[in-house]
């Protein structure tokens, strides 16, 4: 197609399919004329309402139906919320990706792990190199994060340049690699920016987010203060920049380090192969090997800083890990806050270790990985964008940035609060909100992927809050003749033995509506047990006050 050949033709448009009103679920596609790119691939961790889900990821609706159009996927970093939905959507649409060298080691284990690296083309991409994707021309830009090799992206368009932060902050002094290239920001903003996605997550905070190297002098001084106790860390395992100075300040208080939790071992197993991690000489031992030591020279760095219920730290606290009994003699570190929706889960951990008698430290032992104002500030002056393009966030943190840009001088108008699925339409002198695309959440369940719906969980919930009554009969196939029962066997509804009054009315109120629709020569068996259900359902509402789940069962006997 011919470049202006229609109006829809020169118009770029970027659509974000998750990761606004949110944290996590990170994704974007960015389309012009017969080419779509997509920024990031990551999944979302499950609310309290959502019973039995174990991971949320994007619906891809929008791409599958644009499939041949997609040039590929252009992964800013290695977290779960931007890579974590990569094996799912990867089964649906099979493109190549592009990232920094340790992201796409954790990719590729995960893509094993699914059965698929022998399938999806990777190409590691270094800093300041450009890849073309259609009409996209993709550069890679250094920056700070809380994992090593976090990138930002300069998108060279036909309509103009389009940076994207990624996740971000400004750190002059990083444990790993080299500061942010401020530099190249600067670059970029006298060449003109047209647009700028920008990481929003700390946009609420004033002042600068402090540095990684912060937290190392508050570990010193924590293995300083417990050199009689063994030290068990608990972080988020793709943090290994905190791992490294863990690792550093063990090694200069002569202790030795597990690491546990399997994200945990296989992460850093790649960070050491890509050397992204540095470890003294006989420094890692394995958990077997505890025993070999006393317990003040040892260390164990672990998992379950959300309060995960299966990560390594939750099944200490709860006294089921098979290798590590929590005891007085312990010291544990939480080096991380917790997630909005999680503090519940954490409180719960730190309440568990506490009554086994360790000593918990939950204070000044983490710093974020996302840029606070005077960050946001400074990448918004050095870029110059016509347009500002809030992402990766609550509300809350989106209209926080908003009003930052608007504050350092661009004009409301060229201000956009996208939500996911929102089409935003650029051309050379305007840009607009236009259209809505497919869009939503998938859910998870072990091996079943978007085979629980709102449906199915509503019933869960219904279950979780009321319970099931189970009313089971044997009816004739001739003539509809009740034949046995009604038996009613019920679950998380009430206890029976002391409820045998109840039951027995159950039981008479299904039987009374089965003669009555055979009184009425109904002979349709969905009707009976829409029949059975109302009339239990009614009575129980009026003397329980509750709505259980009634499932009629009825049995065909010749």
């Amino acid at each position: 197609m011919k470049k202006n050949e229609n109006a829809e033709a020169s118009v770029l448009k970027i659509i974000p399919l998750g990761g606004l009103e949110q944290i996590g679920i990170n994704i974007t596609a960015f389309e012009y004329e017969d080419s779509i790119m997509i920024v990031d691939c990551g999944l979302g961790f499950p609310e309290d309402d959502m019973l039995g889900i174990d991971l949320v990821i994007p619906d891809v609706t929008y791409l599958e139906e644009n499939i041949d159009k997609i040039k590929g996927f252009v992964i800013t970093h290695g977290h779960e919320d931007h890579i974590g939905a990569l094996p799912y959507v990867l089964k649906k649409i099979n493109a190549p990706i592009y990232a920094t060298k340790l992201t796409m080691g954790i990719i590729e284990h995960k893509l094993a792990e699914h059965g698929l690296d022998k399938q999806v083309t990777r190409k590691v991409i270094k800093f300041g190199q450009t890849i073309t994707l259609g009409a996209f021309h993709v550069e890679y830009i250094k920056t700070n994060h809380s994992i090593v090799d976090a990138a930002a992206l300069a998108i060279y368009t036909p309509q103009g340049i389009i940076v994207h932060t990624g996740d971000f902050k400004v750190d002059y002094t990083p444990i790993f690699g080299d500061a942010i290239d401020l530099q190249r920001f600067a670059e970029l903003g006298k060449k003109g920016v047209l647009a700028l996605l920008c990481d929003s997550t700390n946009a609420e905070r004033p002042g600068f987010t402090p540095s990684e190297k912060t937290v190392g002098r508050t570990f010193d001084s924590i293995f300083e203060e417990h050199q009689k106790t063994r030290i068990i860390v608990a972080t988020f395992a793709s943090n290994v920049d905190r791992v490294q100075q863990i690792i550093n300040s063990a090694y200069r208080y002569g202790r030795k380090v597990v690491i546990e939790g399997r994200s945990m071992v296989n992460i850093i197993e790649t960070a050491i192969e890509l050397e992204c991690l540095s470890v003294p000489k006989n420094t890692l031992i394995d958990v077997d090997e505890l025993k070999n030591y006393p317990d003040e020279k040892t260390i164990i760095i672990t998992t379950g800083s959300q309060g995960e219920r299966l990560a390594a730290l939750s099944r200490m606290a709860n006294a089921t890990h098979k290798k590590v009994n929590i005891g007085p003699k312990d010291t544990i570190i939480f080096s991380s806050h917790p997630i909005p929706g999680n503090e519940k889960a954490v409180t719960k951990i730190i309440n568990e270790l506490l009554q086994k008698g360790a000593d918990v430290i939950f204070q000044d032992t983490h710093v974020s990985g996302h840029a606070c104002q005077e960050e946001i500030k400074l990448i918004y002056s050095l870029t110059q964008p016509k347009y500002a393009i809030p992402v990766h966030g609550e509300y809350k943190h989106l209209m926080a940035q908003a009003k930052i840009a608007e504050q350092l001088g661009i004009n409301k108008k060229n201000i956009f609060i996208m939500r996911s699925g929102d089409v935003l339409k650029i051309e050379k002198k305007k840009a607009k909100i236009d259209g809505k695309v497919p869009f939503g959440t998938v859910f998870v369940d072990g091996l079943g992927v978007g085979d629980v719906g709102s449906v199915v969980l509503r019933d869960r919930q219904r279950l979780a809050d009321d319970g099931i009554i189970l009313v089971l009969m044997a009816m004739s196939s001739h003539d509809n003749q009740l034949l046995a029962g009604p038996d009613i066997v019920t679950r998380g509804f009430v206890y029976v033995k002391e409820s045998d009054q109840l039951i027995d009315d159950i039981r008479r109120i299904a039987e009374d509506t089965s003669f009555n629709c055979q009184n009425r020569e109904i002979k349709d068996w969905g009707k009976i047990k829409n029949s059975i259900k109302d009339s239990v359902g009614e009575y129980v509402w009026k003397v329980t006050k509750r709505r259980p789940m009634i499932l009629p069962v009825i049995m065909e006997v010749e």
